[in-house]
């Protein structure tokens, strides 16, 4: 752990973020280093029980909640979607991905929950940002660290039902929109708000006192102010305490909305090492964490899998491409600087929360170095 302090320590020390929480477990046995403050200012050291906005690594949680509902049979895996989210019952496609928006064929099959839960309903991001389709869905689906700007759930989903799809359902893997779907599925399948349900179902079972949509003001002082890079070296504020989690957004998103603390994280995380903890079955968590994509499918997510696979809300390593892919590690990365993962074969958990947004899909040197120096962990 000395090491893993002085790797940190280091990106705090060249102003690349204002601190850093990173937990390693395994077994019963947690260690933990926080460096730096939670802001730039550092008006407070950074602690155990400092709050991040977690970004997608609030997706796993999203899946397993939606799994919730399979194992009691009130959705089922190959149930169209339409059932409950009806806006999505006649899905255009685009005829080609390269195709305008306007030039569209309707969808072969209804989009299942399946679909959903793999990651694979045909809207979603790929690596070409360019594509008519994906461009349409940008205007859309906004960047999700701003959980205030976007509509209602409703409002949303008739907006992305005009969006053509980019693939047909269940043809490839495509980032981001599925988990927002999921969130909004949960909530009309259960007849509880996204919010509601997970706090009744997954976070309070689970001791997860500090995981929620918003932040209440008694608990500002532990949230940290979150940054991106300016561009020029520095770092600029994208909000501050009392900022974007101050109440609760009129859309929760499932692929990204939640805060959070490492220990919380691995509350979470030590339920599916636990295959389900009686909370979920283990098929479910089996299917969670095991692969759903075929070789052209990981082909194709390339950007954000870099080669590995996708279980239900998370990536699942395939092959040992660095020193921290283990086959069968499963995890995931958020966009506000974040990443959790567990590797079930040796009982490891590893996450590490930073407030500094990443600029691009790609994992940032203080992620890899993190997940380069916790590797003899496992």
């Amino acid at each position: 752990m000395s090491t893993l302090h002085t790797t940190l320590r280091r990106y705090v020390d060249d102003g690349t973020v204002p601190g850093a929480v990173g937990l390693v477990a395994r077994g019963e046995e947690v260690e933990v280093v926080t460096v730096g403050s939670v802001d730039a200012d550092g008006s407070a050291p950074m602690a155990r029980d400092s709050l991040f906005r977690i970004a997608s690594i609030t997706k796993p949680l999203t899946a397993a909640a939606l799994l919730m509902l399979v194992d009691e049979g009130v959705v089922a895996l190959d149930a169209p979607v339409a059932e409950w989210l009806p806006e999505l019952a006649r899905p255009l496609v685009v005829r080609t991905p390269s195709a305008p928006v306007t030039d569209v064929v309707p969808a072969v099959r209804p989009i299942t929950v399946e679909d959903l839960l793999s990651s694979r309903p045909g809207w979603g991001f790929p690596s070409d940002f360019a594509l008519p389709a994906v461009r349409a869905l940008f205007g859309v689906q906004k960047d999700g660290r701003a959980p205030q700007a976007y509509p209602a759930p409703d409002v949303w989903l008739a907006e992305l039902a005009r969006v053509p799809l980019l693939h047909q359902p269940g043809e490839a893997w495509l980032y981001g929109t599925a988990s927002d779907l999921q969130g909004i599925l949960i909530a009309r399948a259960s007849g509880r708000s996204l919010p509601a349900f997970l706090a009744e179902r997954l976070l309070e079972p689970l001791g997860m006192k500090d995981t929620a949509f918003e932040v209440p003001e008694e608990k500002r002082d532990r949230l940290t102010t979150a940054y991106r890079p300016d561009g020029a070296g520095a770092l600029e504020v994208t909000d501050r305490p009392d900022g974007q989690w101050s109440r609760l957004p009129a859309f929760p998103s499932g692929g990204g909305g939640l805060v959070s603390t490492a220990d919380d994280w691995l509350a979470f995380a030590r339920l599916l090492l636990a295959g389900g903890g009686g909370l979920l079955s283990p098929t479910s968590v089996a299917r969670m964490t095991s692969n759903h994509l075929d070789a052209g499918q990981r082909d194709g997510g390339a950007l954000f899998l870099e080669g590995q696979g996708w279980g239900y809300g998370g990536q699942v390593d395939l092959a040992p491409l660095a020193p921290w892919n283990v086959p069968g590690r499963y995890g995931w990365v958020g966009g506000t600087g974040t990443t959790a993962h567990l590797v079930p074969t040796t009982d490891t958990v590893t996450i590490l929360l930073t407030q500094v947004a990443m600029e691009n899909p790609t994992p940032t040197p203080l992620m890899r170095d993190f997940w380069r120096c916790t590797a003899t962990a496992g």
